[in-house]
């Protein structure tokens, strides 16, 4: 069932003349998040670690948004629950459905796709492998796509939870299930962990057009300037007379390989091949 498109805005001025956007005819217009599963503002940390040093560049702004407090443990189980409403979050790129439960309880989970409104979905042990479901890895049959996947049981999804975004159930060894995730990499997660059945919604998300800079400062992120036009003391490729090559490789800001070096630290035994 598609229930998105894309929509290309009319070119009212020379801003808008690239510019679009996704339209879900399921999200609900009124967009009223329900007040006990909503915080207050996220602080602004803009890319900063704990001692406030930047460890992500080209962050920072954007417009002050509400946290919903999404449920990634599905911590609801064997109740079933029926999707009131789908609203739309400002900070992911899917929109988020609110789940009824049987006993007045109240949640908001990650949309898959092909739910809509009315739609019963449930957590369990022993619940039917039907989209939107959750279940253990354990109880998941082979080959089913899945989302929101832990990777310590107990711990709440953490793995694909991006617009679009599956990952594979590809075989069960003893007590590890083998899963190719988006990336492409193939790697062992315990059947004790949970998941939820089918592919996450609004996949068409990644080929909308931002269409001008202001936007992207609206979503937080700020410009990026090119290496080759810095000067020498603040980037590698920097200097020269006109446009010049560095000399070597692709370098990074810190003298780091930016092409085909691995960068990865939590380097896991539990990895059976790299992402590509």
């Amino acid at each position: 069932m598609n229930t998105t498109k894309i929509v290309q805005r009319k070119p009212r001025n020379a801003s808008l003349r690239f510019q679009s956007y996704l339209y879900n005819s399921l999200v609900s217009k009124k967009n009223d998040p329900e007040k006990s599963l909503l915080t207050g503002c996220i602080k602004k940390n803009a890319g900063r670690n704990a001692y406030g040093r930047i460890t992500v560049r080209h962050r920072g702004g954007g417009a002050d948004k509400k946290y919903r407090i999404i449920d990634f443990k599905r911590l609801e189980r064997s109740v079933s629950g029926v999707v009131t409403d789908i609203q739309y979050d400002p900070n992911r790129n899917v929109p988020i459905a609110l789940v009824v439960f049987s006993n007045g309880a109240k949640s908001y989970i990650l949309l898959p796709e092909n739910i809509i409104i009315g739609s019963v979905v449930v957590a369990g042990i022993n619940v039917e492998a039907l989209n939107g479901n959750a279940l253990p890895l354990r109880s998941i049959p082979v080959g089913f796509q899945v989302h929101n996947l832990e990777l310590k049981p107990g711990f709440g999804g953490v793995l694909v939870r991006s617009a679009g975004a599956s990952a594979q159930l590809v075989a069960k060894e003893n007590e590890h299930a083998i899963m190719k995730l988006p990336s492409g990499e193939i790697r062992l997660v315990h059947l004790d962990c949970w998941a939820t059945v089918g592919q996450v919604a609004n996949a068409a998300f990644k080929n909308i057009s931002i269409g001008k800079a202001g936007r992207n400062r609206h979503l937080g992120i700020r410009p990026s300037v090119r290496g080759m036009a810095m000067n020498p003391v603040d980037h590698p490729h920097g200097g020269g007379e006109g446009r010049s090559k560095s000399g070597s490789h692709p370098r990074s800001p810190w003298g780091k390989c930016a092409k085909g070096t691995k960068t990865r630290r939590n380097s896991s035994r539990f990895i059976l091949k790299r992402r590509k």
